[in-house]
């Protein structure tokens, strides 16, 4: 059962990304900004999602591999990063796919910390005192 939950939330996911990618193309040689923004999103939802099924409630036992590990992992995309970068080295732009590179792994990072500690934040504050 849980393979076929990650399967459907991956589908999900990748359509998501590919509805993104047909809404904000991204020319040829351009800085891959839908990409960038698919990754830092589904970052700071991974961070909201591992602290509310960890931290605050008891979810079903396939939501976190529905969401987490199926619509998220098929949301974000690892590899379409890295065919970005050698795309944008092959046309000759090595500083913007060096700046795209670390421009992901920054926003990516800072979206996950985002992600749990406003999450944690924005619950400690609704909490009974």
């Amino acid at each position: 059962m849980a393979v076929a939950v990650v399967a459907v939330g991956g589908s999900l996911g990748a359509l998501a990304r590919f509805g993104a990618s047909l809404l904000w193309p991204t020319p040829a040689g351009a800085f891959p900004w839908t990409t960038l923004t698919v990754n830092a999103a589904g970052c700071l939802a991974i961070g909201v999602l591992l602290v509310a099924v960890t931290e605050v409630f008891t979810a079903h036992p396939l939501l976190r591999p529905f969401l987490g590990t199926g619509f998220l992992g098929g949301f974000t995309t690892f590899s379409t990063y890295c065919v970005d970068i050698e795309r944008l080295v092959a046309a000759d732009r090595a500083g913007t796919a060096l700046g795209y590179l670390a421009a992901t792994v920054a926003a990516a990072t800072a979206a996950v910390a985002v992600g749990t500690c406003g999450t944690r934040r924005l619950l400690a504050h609704r909490s009974p005192s």
